[in-house]
């Protein structure tokens, strides 16, 4: 695994890039956006969506899918509900048998599929491999210290691949719960809303410890319907990565949602941004996983009425704080 292709020009793929590159390995990145390609290659940084970070002159970017296709492993970092149709255009050049990593943190809208179904779907041949954890993008392609989650069902692939991503500032542990990984992943983002409106709302340090300590319940009861491990969930890519996402304003969706705490409107927060904040499109489709799993995630429904079905902020927060006492 000396070459490896990455799959989305974003910060994180950008990111991904620079991990490899520092693990001592080919990095090739593709981008669909032009001016992403020009910049990394000429200027060394990603301009559009990780301006402040200068890039190993290594990580070499393409427009071209075919040539990042080619490569020992693939990693997939294209926003997760874009991931189904990014796979379809890698399906005509990716060689059969090539791993690919989904890299991407969220449930796909239309279908309520984890990133794995969706990959499955598209890519039958490849096989597969889920990273995730608490990672933010800038941390990461500046080389400090960051540990994630590598959850693979085939042990070999993913002890070959801990070899090929590893580094001494890049830290995966091995995992074989690649759905675990991937519901810590996604469900964090539409929690790490509702802190950010908490934030916003200037609630306080209790309920801001209140809403992860209870969001996390809600990732521990969905995670088990659909078969994760409770000791993944409390690991890096469950509890880790709602930790790190809950708690600093440098998260996309902690941001967004003390935008909207403040009063901001949801269609101007997006139009101000170039980064995609996954909870947001991630959100109904949790809730709807979870009422066909017949899990209660009132957090999550919550945060999905104030993104999608137009309720006040006020009086969804009033109806959390009046439901019944119950036990922990």
């Amino acid at each position: 695994m000396e070459r490896i292709g990455v799959i989305g020009g974003g910060a994180w793929g950008t990111a991904a890039a620079a991990a490899a590159v520092r693990a001592g390995r080919e990095a090739v990145l593709w981008a669909r956006e032009a001016d992403v390609v020009l910049a990394i290659n000429r200027e060394h940084r990603n301009a559009r969506f990780l301006p402040d970070v200068m890039l190993d002159a290594r990580v070499r970017a393409t427009g071209h899918l075919a040539e990042a296709a080619a490569a020992d492993v693939v990693l997939l970092v294209a926003p997760a509900q874009h991931m189904r149709a990014v796979c379809r255009e890698l399906a005509r050049v990716l060689v059969r048998g090539v791993p690919v990593v989904v890299c991407a943190k969220g449930i796909e809208s239309a279908t309520t599929a984890l990133m794995t179904e969706v990959v499955a779907a598209e890519l039958p041949e490849a096989p597969q491999a889920v990273l995730s954890g608490p990672t933010f993008a800038a941390e990461v392609a500046c080389g400090l210290p960051t540990a994630v989650t590598l959850a693979a069902k085939d042990g070999e692939l993913g002890r070959r691949l801990v070899a090929a991503l590893g580094s001494p500032r890049f830290r995966p542990y091995l995992s074989d719960d690649p759905v675990g990984a991937q519901i810590g992943g996604a469900v964090k983002n539409v929690l790490a809303i509702a802190c950010g409106v908490v934030e916003g709302r200037r609630f306080g340090d209790n309920a801001r410890a209140a809403l992860i300590t209870r969001g996390l319940a809600e990732i521990v009861r969905l995670g088990g319907a659909l078969g994760a491990r409770a000791e993944t969930l409390m690991g890096l890519s469950g509890l880790g990565d709602l930790t790190l996402t809950c708690t600093s304003r440098q998260s996309r969706n902690m941001s967004l949602g003390f935008a909207l705490g403040e009063g901001r409107g949801l269609a101007e927060v997006l139009a101000g941004r170039q980064s995609v904040a996954e909870g947001v499109h991630s959100a109904a489709a949790v809730v709807a996983l979870a009422a066909r799993q017949g899990v209660e995630m009132p957090i999550c429904r919550a945060v999905d009425a104030i993104l999608n079905r137009g309720a006040a902020i006020e009086e969804t927060i009033d109806g959390l704080l009046a439901r019944p006492f119950r036990g922990e």
